[in-house]
């Protein structure tokens, strides 16, 4: 490949190669998002307040209803101190322009009595692009 040229699929593949996109902000974006999440207990003020995972909502009722949403999730998952400790995308779909799907998973340690292996939580987001910004828009409850 020539310097300063760009990567270009096979003649008659679907592959899309992305650049300067949308889709590539939305990718950086949500990859900072899903990271955020290991390592803090989401049954604590001190996370909900947390204003690094709060600048991913459009509004403060979305993001409660999301972080209660996950809460919930993670409690019914057995994840111990409702502390999940890694956490890794699976797939990013775009599914029109300005809108988009993450499958992730959240793995942590089983909260359960005698439960010595850990445990693991596989959810999917809905993203929205709007006014220029990526936003999570929280399942109907």
């Amino acid at each position: 490949m020539a310097a300063g040229s760009q990567p270009r699929p096979a003649e008659g593949s679907a592959v899309q190669v992305l650049s300067d996109a949308p889709e590539v902000a939305f990718q950086v974006r949500a990859s900072e998002f899903y990271g955020r999440l290991t390592g803090r207990r989401f049954n604590s003020l001190a996370s909900f307040r947390d204003p690094s995972l709060r600048e991913y909502f459009e509004s403060t009722e979305n993001y409660a209803d999301y972080f209660s949403d996950l809460a919930q999730d993670l409690t019914d998952a057995h994840f111990e101190r409702n502390e999940p400790l890694r956490a890794k995308v699976e797939e990013f779909v775009v599914d029109a322009p300005g809108r988009a799907r993450v499958r992730f998973r959240l793995a942590g340690r089983n909260g359960l009595p005698l439960r010595f292996w850990g445990t693991s939580l596989v959810r999917e987001d809905r993203w929205e692009r709007r006014d220029g910004r990526w936003w999570i828009i929280p399942s109907a409850l």
